[in-house]
């Protein structure tokens, strides 16, 4: 995902009105008795701010909604971070940028140097972010110094206060680039993340699988649950972390950096935890994601291939169906997870620059706090969009 406004040509917004045609793609006359969803209400696409920063860091990846006012942010404020620096290389990216649909107004949450100490291999953010209702913001960072997995650092996930100033690192075995949005279960003084770890043992873009003439995959990216404690006026503390998941492919990828599991998303009775598998396709659950002491492996499957092209983060809506974003195209998938049915499939992204249109462009993805539409970010443009009725 390394595209930027100024690497491509100017795209003609136009093309939106084609973003609202919705495509489906069923498997048989049976869609047409499938609940109508969100993705067929939705019609309308608008650009709402840049996520570039004053530093011109790149590559927009979170998306988070803030939960409570606190500090510099106003409760429903769009919180996104960047994974790029102005080189446009991957993995360096340091900065948060925190935008008021109410004021319509982009401002800078908080900015890291490329190299912090607390972070084993540096700093470049990725797509794990949560802010708790404490107020403190956690954020990912899954570290390069040349852009590619040849320099990766091992990371950690950065603790902020309110105003955007880093209070805490944590890093350790467990912790290895921190790369899937994070799902959470907030409680207050206490509050459990599920993170996916995908940086175990994965090499350079040059080791190539000569099977598939592609880098080679592993075979050792993790979800873990991270339960903390949060006394009042303090940071958030550690106070156990359980594998809960483990063995999904993750591999290098010299565009994209890495691809490994991405979306993970808390079903509201918290009994499943999804998890979108991109390697393989697929989106499995994790069953009893709060109280289990092991690893489900890899999961259940709920879904494979069909509208899914390598599918990234996951936001799951007031009717419990899964929003997974593509990779590979342009496209927002709706996935109901309990009848294991893929619905709809609609283009969000038709730059044309990339083939398959879109393709590379998506990443993260958040619902908005009525229920109705949702956020989502364009890596090619470097913007944040809210997709809505």
């Amino acid at each position: 995902m390394t595209y930027c406004s100024r690497c491509l040509p100017a795209r003609g917004r136009s093309i939106l009105g084609v973003l609202s045609v919705l495509i489906a793609m069923s498997a048989g006359p049976a869609l047409a008795e499938t609940p109508q969803g969100l993705l067929k209400t939705i019609h309308r696409h608008v650009t709402l701010t840049s996520s570039i920063p004053d530093n011109g860091d790149l590559n927009p990846y979170a998306v988070i909604v803030a939960p409570v006012s606190a500090g510099k942010i106003q409760k429903d404020d769009v919180l996104v971070d960047n994974f790029n620096n102005i080189s446009n290389l991957q993995g360096t990216g340091g900065t948060i940028i925190d935008y008021n649909p109410g004021t319509k107004k982009t401002s800078l949450f908080a900015k890291l140097p490329q190299h912090l100490p607390q972070c084993p291999g540096g700093i470049g953010l990725s797509t794990a972010m949560t802010m708790l209702k404490s107020g403190w913001v956690i954020v990912g960072s899954a570290p390069s110094t040349d852009g590619t997995t040849r320099t990766r650092g091992s990371g950690c996930l950065i603790v902020f206060n309110s105003e955007g100033q880093m209070v805490t690192a944590w890093s350790g075995p467990n912790i290895n680039m921190p790369w899937g949005n994070i799902a959470a279960l907030d409680n207050g003084d206490t509050a459990s993340l599920f993170v996916s770890m995908a940086g175990f043992d994965v090499p350079g873009p040059e080791v190539i699988d000569p099977a598939s003439g592609l880098p080679v995959t592993i075979k050792k990216a993790t979800v873990l649950r991270i339960d903390l404690t949060i006394a009042e006026g303090k940071p958030p503390e550690i106070a156990h972390q359980t594998v809960i998941a483990d063995g999904f492919s993750h591999r290098a990828d010299k565009d994209v950096f890495l691809i490994g599991p991405t979306g993970l998303a808390l079903a509201a009775d918290g009994k499943t935890l999804y998890v979108s598998d991109a390697l393989e396709n697929r989106i499995v659950a994790i069953a009893d994601p709060l109280t289990r002491t092991d690893s489900a492996k890899t999961g259940e499957v709920v879904t494979k291939d069909g509208l899914m092209q390598r599918p990234l983060a996951l936001a799951i809506t007031q009717e419990g169906h899964l929003l997974a974003c593509n990779a590979k195209n342009g496209q927002v998938v709706e996935i109901d997870p309990i009848a294991k049915e893929q619905l709809y499939a609609q283009w969000i992204d038709t730059d044309q620059a990339q083939s398959p249109p879109g393709n590379g462009d998506l990443f993260g993805i958040a619902m908005t706090p009525d229920g109705n539409s949702f956020y989502y970010v364009e890596d090619d443009v470097n913007t944040l969009v809210e997709a809505t009725r």
